[in-house]
């Protein structure tokens, strides 16, 4: 299977944040890394999800 390349746009899409809350957060070590494509740089697509995924772990409360 091959890994999808996201660019920024799609990357805000899915994430919900803003470009310099993207990178802030790449900065400071909270959010995936983006891998370089020649001159340009993308996100991969699973690490996106994962990301996702693991903040809605972390905003969920455990069930009692």
């Amino acid at each position: 299977m091959t890994e999808r390349i996201l660019r920024l746009p799609q990357v805000i899409h899915m994430v919900g944040l803003s470009r310099a809350s993207i990178y802030n957060k790449v900065r400071d070590e909270t959010f995936p890394r983006q891998v370089k494509l020649g001159r340009l740089s993308g996100w991969l697509e699973s690490e996106i999800q994962q990301w996702i995924k693991d903040q809605a772990s972390v905003s969920r409360p455990m069930p009692h």
